[in-house]
């Protein structure tokens, strides 16, 4: 049970329709558990709706990139919910393989996948952010050889953004949707 009961419908009106704009257009289920413990404070969803929907739907990192950054973050996390969630969805449909998902998951990413330099560098940084919070200068200049300034940006930012995510959803104690992809044993 998470810690916070999510709102059930029928919704509210403006709850109703807040919550259709987080999900996509046509899901086949209702809105994610997560959006609705977050409703149960609207202002606070209203403003996290900014972010999260800028990140996800008006970012200038390639898809793949992205959410080969979101799988690793929520990994190092432990957030099996938001993992589950996108490797089940955006994941796949930007062709990460299942392979490429559960090497996110494990210590070392590179001992059973094959990546890209770019997606390297991103895993490194990832790696560094959660086990300092810095990034060496190796590590920037691995980024800056494959993105420009505001793409680096942006990744910050969704490092962090999906770090708080994770956050969230183990504070909350959020049980994974019954759809999502179960989270490796590792």
């Amino acid at each position: 049970m998470p810690r916070i009961d999510p709102l059930d419908p029928p919704y509210p009106a403006p709850i109703g329709r807040a919550l259709r704009r987080w999900m996509p257009p046509g899901a086949a289920h209702e809105p994610l558990t997560l959006f609705r413990v977050l409703h149960r404070n609207p202002e606070l969803a209203s403003r996290m709706f900014a972010l999260g929907a800028g990140l996800l739907g008006h970012g200038l990192l390639p898809a793949a990139d992205r959410e080969l950054v979101i799988a690793r973050v929520t990994a190092r996390a432990g957030c099996g919910y938001e993992w589950g969630v996108h490797a089940a969805t955006l994941s796949r449909q930007v062709g990460l393989t299942q392979a490429q998902l559960e090497a996110t998951t494990e210590a070392d990413p590179f001992s059973r996948a094959t990546w890209s330099p770019p997606h390297t560098a991103l895993l490194r940084a990832v790696d560094e952010l959660h086990d300092t919070a810095h990034l060496s200068d190796a590590a920037w200049e691995a980024l800056r050889a494959h993105y420009d300034e505001e793409r680096v940006l942006e990744f910050l930012v969704l490092a962090g953004w999906y770090r708080t995510i994770g956050y969230l959803a183990n504070g909350l104690l959020l049980e994974p949707e019954p759809w999502a992809t179960p989270f490796p044993e590792t």
